[in-house]
Order: C-alpha cells, then sequence, then structure tokens
C-alpha cells in the first residue's frame, strides 16, 4: 500500500534534471559575467554584479511565484548557492508578510537563510583567526 502511494522517483532523471537546471543557472551568471565585462567591468567588478544580479533573480523569481514551479522540475538544481539563498530569503517574507512588516515581514525573513548567515560568518572569522595564526608564525 505505501509503494502505491508514494511511487520511487525515476533518479537517474532526476538527477539528469537537477544537472542541467543548476548549469543553466550557472550559464546565467557566466553570461552575465561575460556581458558586464564586455561593458568595460574589471572581473572582481563583474564578479560583485553578477551576484547582485542573480541574488535579484532569485527574489524576482520567487516574488512572482516562479521559482517553485521551477524547483518542482529542477529539483536539487534549484538550490543553487545565489538563487537558491534568494529564494530561500524571499519566500518567508511572503509567507509571513499578512503578520505585519515588523513581527511577520522583518523577524521572519532569516527564518530558513538565517543558520546559513550565521555559521557562514562564525566559520569564515574562525578560518580567517587559523588562516592569520598560521601566517604570523
Amino acid at each position: 500500500m505505501t509503494e502505491k502511494a508514494s511511487p520511487n522517483s525515476p533518479l537517474l532523471l532526476d538527477c539528469l534534471k537537477a544537472f542541467l537546471f543548476g548549469g543553466g543557472f550557472c550559464l546565467i551568471g557566466q553570461i552575465l559575467m561575460n556581458s558586464y565585462m564586455g561593458l568595460g567591468l574589471d572581473k572582481e567588478t563583474a564578479s560583485a554584479v553578477v551576484s547582485v544580479s542573480l541574488v535579484f533573480l532569485g527574489a524576482a523569481l520567487t516574488a512572482a511565484g516562479w521559482y517553485d514551479k521551477i524547483a518542482k522540475h529542477a529539483g536539487a538544481g534549484s538550490l543553487v548557492p545565489i538563487t537558491g539563498f534568494a529564494n530561500s530569503v524571499v519566500a518567508p517574507a511572503i509567507e509571513f508578510k499578512s503578520e505585519g512588516y515588523v513581527l511577520g515581514l522583518g523577524a521572519k525573513m532569516f527564518i530558513i537563510a538565517g543558520p546559513v548567515i550565521v555559521y557562514g560568518t562564525l566559520a569564515s572569522v574562525i578560518y580567517g583567526l587559523i588562516y592569520f595564526l598560521f601566517t604570523q608564525l
């Protein structure tokens, strides 16, 4: 009965879709990078602008309700770090907006992405300290 209610997903097809969609997000990033560099930005500045552009794209797709539709087909391919992060910040903000701007949107915006921000920041400080200590010896 359980097997009928939840049949196995086609693993190979799911992996292929995740690879193609994840690669598609990365391809968009590379196209943006080449475009920004073609407009005269240096590589470092273009990289920063690409990151901002991809965060905006992920947020806009989430706000429009399209990111979830893409994720249904893309699976793990929709978790590309930058666009996935934007989705994880915007989705709770939209969900809790009805509770008000302070207690809803402001308090719940980072409910999913908060641990990523906290532990990412903490890890970078620890790695920086280790690097500093070992380069000073």
